[in-house]
Parts: structure tokens; sequence; C-alpha cells
């Protein structure tokens, strides 16, 4: 009798789904003084990961995340790799990852992103640049897996011609658009460009991930 409710229990641990791996990033933006609140929201839920650039670290404060959580920066990238055949940190994190979230994702970052366009190519491939941890995740990310972008900036650098050309880029690539929020910004004016709030990051992507979770269950209750 013990052990078949041995193996019963045994049973339900295997066929029990873990949990969504989510890989969260900050970048340069004064924004990014929310990033401990928002791995916060994710980590209930899913198991995270965090990298930051390094300017981030100008706003973030580490301390802020939870202790479960691990922080990569670009140093990590360099120290974790001696000789050929040592795993590469950046292809081992977007194989961990079954979803990334880049919350803030700044102007800077956001013309890194842009897909590549052979008219301009010169411009380190126009754009597709991997100079340092997150963005070469994001020059090896397997799109067939869900990332997210929650901008934040000034609003005359949300409203710059540029800044239009590279979010459709980023739709051609299938990247997800988290839009900014009107508010009184960091710099003092007011406006669109504050990276949305981090419950609102976090029930988008939560909502995403449970209706595709359901979809391929064959949308069974």
């Amino acid at each position: 009798m013990e052990n078949g409710k041995r193996d019963r229990e045994d049973m339900e641990v295997q066929l029990s789904p873990r949990k969504p791996r989510v890989l969260l990033a900050a970048t340069g933006s004064v924004a990014a003084i929310k990033f401990g609140n928002l791995c916060h929201c994710f980590t209930e839920w899913a198991e995270v990961r965090a990298v930051v650039s390094k300017s981030s670290l100008h706003f973030l404060d580490k301390l802020s995340l939870p202790q479960e959580v691990t922080l990569y920066t670009d140093e990590d990238e360099w120290s974790s790799w001696n000789k050929i055949g040592d795993p590469v940190l950046h292809i081992e994190l977007r194989r961990w990852a079954d979803v990334m979230v880049i919350a803030p994702l700044s102007a800077n970052t956001l013309a890194k992103v842009k897909k590549n366009n052979l008219r301009v190519a010169v411009i380190i491939i126009a754009g597709g640049m991997c100079d340092n941890l997150l963005t070469c995740i994001i020059r090896a990310w397997d799109y067939s897996k869900p990332l997210f972008v929650a901008p934040a900036m000034n609003t005359l650098m949300w409203n710059n011609p540029f800044t239009e050309r590279h979010l459709l880029s980023l739709d051609e690539l299938g990247i997800t658009l988290i839009p900014p929020i009107k508010k009184r910004l960091a710099c003092g004016d007011y406006g669109n460009g504050a990276m949305a709030e981090p419950s609102l990051i976090y029930s988008t992507v939560r909502l995403f991930w449970e209706s595709q979770a359901h979809q391929q269950s064959g949308g069974t209750s």
C-alpha cells in the first residue's frame, strides 16, 4: 500500500509541468530602477534569470533583486570562458530561456536590435550589433520563442522617425512590443515614453504564455 502511494506521488511529480524559464533583461534607461520590482513580479510564476547592460547598472540596485535570481553582466560573458569547448554564456542563456523580456529597452539598444539592412551594412551590419552580453543573446535568439520589449525613452526620442523604423524591424522579427505610457518623465518632460508598469509587463507575458500553452494542449480545459 505504501509503495503504491509513493509511486503515485512520484508520477504526479513527473507529470507536473515545470515553471516557464524567463530571461529578464535591462538596458541603460532610468526605468531600470524598476527592474527589481519586475523580477519580483515574475519569480512566483517562473524561473527567472537576469541580464543587464553596463549602463543599466547606473540606475539598477542589485540588492533589490530577489535572492533566487542570478544576475549576469558583461564581465560574466568573458570570465566564464577560458578555452575551446567551454560553455558560451550568451548561447547557454538563450538555450535555457523559454521567453525573453527586455524592460526597459533603451533607444540605443533598440537601434542595435534593428533588422539587418544591406543598404546600410557599413553601420555594423545595420544595427544587428552584438557588442555586449545582452545584444549577443538577442543576435543568437531563436525567434520561434517569444521575445518581448518594453521601451523607455524621452518623448521626442520615442517620436523620432528612426524609432519608427526600428519598431517596424522588430515587428518583422516577430518581437512583441509592450508600448510605453504617457506620464511625467524623469527628465521633467510630460509625454509618451515611460516604460509600462512591471505588473502590466508581467501580466502581458503570462497571458501570452498561458494562451499559447492552452492552444498547444488542444484547447482543452
